[in-house]
């Protein structure tokens, strides 16, 4: 079996945002950036399929800047096979990441295609949904834990009502979740050889995909700054601040 993930190279979940004077857009200016954490988790899960003897190969795929192979070489670094590069300077959209998602797996007759629920930058949680539609395979979103059988998946994932455990055939498109399993640092050695390891590029002119977003961003702003508590002293105190100030009760 082959396993196809896909990571992107967001800013690093530790780092505070600052938005742009102008409002157009995130500074990412001198900006720590890392691999997205939904992704880092799904790469991990692809990497003890392997080491379990249940997949031959893992792939991992970025769409994204130059700058991604270094989330790339981190991936390797973990324990990844090959990695590929589609590079764009566009600012990425989930339907143009899922076409592009759509024809590599296509081309590496991937099995399993694993990505995280969603991307910590754009919260879209829509690239998996689409890619699965695009394939016209079955998918499983919000993974909780993945049992591989013969040719095919049983996946567990989180609802509001509690759990609910999903049989699919494969070729899939699984999204997983925080609760999957927790990922591994990369090694020094491992990072050496790292460096060593297969890491090519495609054009999208050369598959056929526009990039090109499709949504404009109008404006960015910081959320309103919250305003500091205060203590009261009385019952009567509080129902008259909720009733009179926040207008959260009436004739109370």
């Amino acid at each position: 079996m082959k396993l196809l993930v896909a990571v992107k190279r967001v800013v690093d979940y530790n780092v505070k945002v600052r938005v742009k004077p102008d409002g157009s857009g995130i500074d990412l200016q001198n900006v720590k950036m890392s691999m997205n954490p939904f992704d880092e988790i799904a790469l991990e899960e692809a990497i003890r399929m392997k080491e379990r003897g249940q997949a031959t190969e893992v792939v991992v795929v970025s769409v994204g800047p130059k700058q991604a192979q270094e989330t790339l070489r981190a991936a390797l670094a973990m324990g990844a096979d090959r990695a590929i590069l589609v590079p764009t300077e566009e600012r990425t959209e989930p339907l143009g990441v899922a076409k592009v998602l759509k024809v590599i797996a296509e081309r590496e007759g991937a099995d399993l295609i694993l990505l995280g629920k969603q991307a910590i930058d754009d919260d879209s949680n829509q690239t998996g949904q689409m890619l699965a539609a695009l394939m016209l395979c079955g998918q499983a979103c919000f993974a909780s834990a993945i049992n591989v059988g013969d040719g095919k998946l049983e996946v567990t994932r989180e609802i509001d009502g509690g759990l609910e455990t999903l049989e699919l055939p494969l070729p899939a498109v699984v999204t997983v979740d925080l609760r999957l399993n927790e990922p591994r640092y990369a090694s020094l050695p491992n990072i050496m050889k790292a460096k060593s390891k297969p890491l090519s590029e495609i054009s999208p002119d050369d598959i056929g995909v526009d990039l090109h977003p499709r949504l404009a961003v109008v404006r960015v702003s910081e959320p309103p700054a919250r305003t500091g508590g205060r203590m009261v002293s009385s019952v009567d105190e509080l129902l008259a601040a909720l009733r009179d100030e926040a207008g959260v009760l009436k004739g109370a």
